[in-house]
């Protein structure tokens, strides 16, 4: 389980996302409706509902791919589907941004656009596992 690196790509992409509910993406000013003044907001996951979603589902989906070792195609699929996820979660956390009147992307965002990366790599290492057992069975 552990001993394949799609594993840790995945445990890496599942402690990036858990992180998130604590790393802020973006920072700034957002305009309160009942006192019409501005509030000094740093945006996290549990900020939105949205994004609260998007985030458990892409932990948990990477967290539920690394126990699914057995059947890659079936790793590789919902691997697919965590990366697509992910990127969802970066266009929703975009739109949020359009919601502030002065917002600054902070530099710990990073870990944001790590995810999807971990995952692409995980898939890439899962789709190499699925070729090595091929060319395995093909010599047989």
């Amino acid at each position: 389980m552990i001993q394949r690196i799609q594993s840790l790509w995945l445990l890496l992409a599942a402690a990036c996302t858990i992180a998130t509910f604590k790393i802020s993406f973006f920072s700034g000013n957002r305009l309160n409706e009942t006192t019409n003044t501005k509030e000094w907001v740093e945006f996290v996951a549990t900020n939105n509902t949205i994004v609260l979603i998007l985030t458990v589902l892409v932990a948990v989906a990477a967290l539920v791919a690394i126990f699914m070792f057995k059947d890659r195609k079936r790793q590789m699929l919902i691997g697919i589907a965590t990366g697509i996820a992910s990127i969802a979660l970066l266009f929703a956390y975009l739109t949020e941004e359009q919601k502030f009147t002065e917002a600054r992307v902070d530099l710990t965002s990073i870990v944001h656009f790590a995810i999807p990366l971990l995952i692409g790599l995980a898939i890439r290492a899962i789709y190499r596992d699925e070729k090595l057992v091929k060319s395995a069975d093909r010599i047989r």
